[in-house]
């Protein structure tokens, strides 16, 4: 299959690749490249969820066997907003925004518009292409199309975005209620827990639109979740983060660095809105103990690497790195990532130009999934801007 348009584009417009000092930057494109040339066709803006394509594959992540199990064509909701949060991280960098906005406009915001359920109220996105039988609806998958929504908005000030934004969040507060003393459900057809990952990112979210509006309302509701979260979620131990709390109070105490990535971005954005020290206490804490569980010592390294995960999953735990960069001034856990990314690139990619999620390198996953690329391209993207 040719080359996609991304290399192209940004050349007719003036931007200058594969400069020594902006490694990051290109390596960032040229994955997005790749995702477009080998997850992409010429029918449609949707993605495949896997390439090469994978008859077995089934979305586990779903909770659903009856879904999982039917065969589909194209990316679930989940994956594909992964090419949103990519796209919008390449947006912000210097010289790009008017490619990356067009690539937004024209692919990611016309493929995303397949997933808008507009049949069920409030409306929201559901968790596959509204013209297949209804699929169940995810509070944190809106989540995260909300938080690209509104970052998109700040960067652009277009107002289309913003619109797209308070939708979701409207969608996002229909989750709620006074069970467990508040907290937003995980899924609205299956409302038996509540999940650190659909409150800590709610709680980021609606800072962002505070930040967006200057309505204090956000505001008090990012403090609210970011407290719910905490006060109900947190391990006294280690100072991570469960994942869930059912509604009959048992803890669902997997740990997953998205998680704490999302705390430690809401402590930080908190400490940075409020000033007040004990978010910034919590946000560095925090940092800390990520530090020590979502990394391991390689003894053939001399940097802390990270432990196979869901790649994603870490993509999201640097975002709350570097809102913590931006209050403290501290870059040694972005450096960190830097070297670890750096080591991908150089250990972890096959001919295609796609990535093993496997740290260790021994398997090198035939198959690959769309959400790990596009995890890939947001990490080195938010690094380029960074300054790495």
């Amino acid at each position: 299959m040719k080359r996609y348009f991304t290399l192209f584009l940004l050349n007719f417009i003036g931007v200058t690749l594969f400069a020594q000092k902006n490694n990051f930057q290109n390596y960032a494109i040229q994955t997005l490249d790749s995702i477009y040339s080998k997850f992409g066709n010429t029918k449609n803006q949707l993605l495949a969820e896997k390439y090469p394509f994978d008859e077995n594959f089934k979305a586990d992540y779903l909770d659903n066997n009856q879904q999982a199990e039917q065969q589909k064509k194209y990316a679930y909701l989940w994956p594909f907003s992964g090419s949103f949060s990519a796209v919008n991280a390449l947006m912000e960098l210097p010289k790009t925004k008017k490619a990356f906005q067009f690539i937004l406009d024209k692919k990611v915001l016309v493929g995303l518009q397949e997933y808008r359920d507009e049949s069920r109220s409030p409306v929201g996105y559901a968790s596959y292409l509204n013209t297949a039988p209804p699929s169940d609806r995810f509070y944190d998958d809106n989540i995260w199309l909300g938080i690209d929504f509104t970052d998109s908005y700040i960067h652009t000030k277009k107002i289309n975005y913003l619109s797209s934004a308070k939708e979701i969040w409207n969608f996002v507060k229909s989750g709620e209620d006074d069970k467990l003393g508040g907290g937003i459900y995980w899924c609205e057809q299956k409302k038996e827990s509540k999940n650190t990952c659909s409150n800590a990112p709610a709680s980021v979210f609606a800072l962002k639109l505070f930040m967006a509006t200057n309505d204090r309302s956000y505001l008090q509701e990012g403090e609210r979740l970011y407290e719910w979260t905490k006060r109900n979620l947190q391990d006294p131990e280690d100072k991570l983060y469960w994942d869930n709390m059912q509604l009959n109070g048992k803890i669902g105490k997997a740990k997953f660095s998205y998680n704490a990535g999302q705390m430690l971005q809401a402590a930080a954005l908190l400490y940075k809105l409020t000033k007040n020290k004990r978010y910034l206490e919590d946000a560095q804490q925090l940092a800390e103990a990520c530090l020590g569980y979502f990394f391991e010592t390689d003894a053939k390294l001399n940097f802390p690497k990270l432990k196979n995960s869901n790649l994603w999953f870490h993509a999201v735990m640097m975002r709350g790195y570097i809102e913590l960069a931006a209050v403290n001034g501290d870059q040694r856990y972005l450096t960190v990532f830097a070297k670890n990314l750096e080591f991908a690139w150089q250990h972890m990619r096959d001919k295609d130009g796609l990535f093993s999620p496997d740290w260790t390198l021994k398997d090198q996953h035939k198959s690959k999934w769309l959400l790990d690329q596009c995890a890939f391209v947001e990490m080195y993207a938010r690094l380029a801007k960074a300054g790495y």
